[in-house]
């Protein structure tokens, strides 16, 4: 792995979605798997700065619309009825990076699963020199199977963190995961820390 040309990407491990005093947290919508993504993604992010290669978070974002009242799509209000004017806003803590694994070299902001969704990824990575992305972050079968199906159809390889991704349940975490095989490299952290150490 050329970590100068590899991207760590972690998809939306904001403060809304795992902070107690987040959007979510306040809700008492979690996971334990979820929780522990950050301190597990850690020594992954580490290697990877040491190794010169790249960090690239993306953001879930609820835009406000007039008022500062959020857009909210009809099918996350009805999944998702609690949250509110605030939550995911730009700029604001709850949007932010977490700080175990902040700071990020470049942020993008997406406002539906895929983080190719009428976004600026895409740019970003061709004109970094970013040719491959090591895949973290929430939901494995949400954000990050649509982010990775659609690097797939852009020829951007991907290895998916099958320790690094978590679902609100352990089941439909695994099923995502074996799903992403045929389109990706399947991978543990110990695995992609010891690769980047070594490139």
């Amino acid at each position: 792995m050329d970590a100068a040309r590899t991207g760590l990407l972690l998809v939306d491990l904001q403060n809304d979605f795992l902070d107690p005093k987040g959007a979510y947290g306040r809700a008492g919508q979690g996971a334990p798997e979820i929780a522990a993504l950050p301190a597990r993604l850690a020594p992954l992010a580490g290697a990877m700065r040491r190794a010169g290669g790249w960090i690239v978070s993306t953001h879930f974002t609820l835009v406000p619309a007039r008022g500062g009242e959020p857009i909210v799509s009809p099918h996350l209000k009805e999944l998702r009825p609690f949250l509110k004017k605030g939550d995911f806003l730009p700029g604001s803590w709850g949007h932010a990076l977490v700080d175990a694994l902040a700071p990020a070299d470049l942020a993008v902001e997406k406002i539906a699963y895929s983080a190719f969704y009428q976004t600026r990824l895409e740019w970003l990575l061709r004109k970094c020199g970013i040719e491959r992305l090591v895949v973290g972050g929430i939901v494995t079968n949400g954000g990050v199977a649509s982010t990775v199906r659609d690097a797939h159809v852009r020829d951007i390889p991907c290895v998916v963190l099958s320790d690094g991704c978590a679902a609100f349940s352990p089941a439909v975490h695994e099923t995502a995961i074996a799903a992403l095989a045929p389109v990706a490299r399947i991978a543990t952290v110990a695995e992609a820390v010891a690769e980047i150490a070594g490139s």
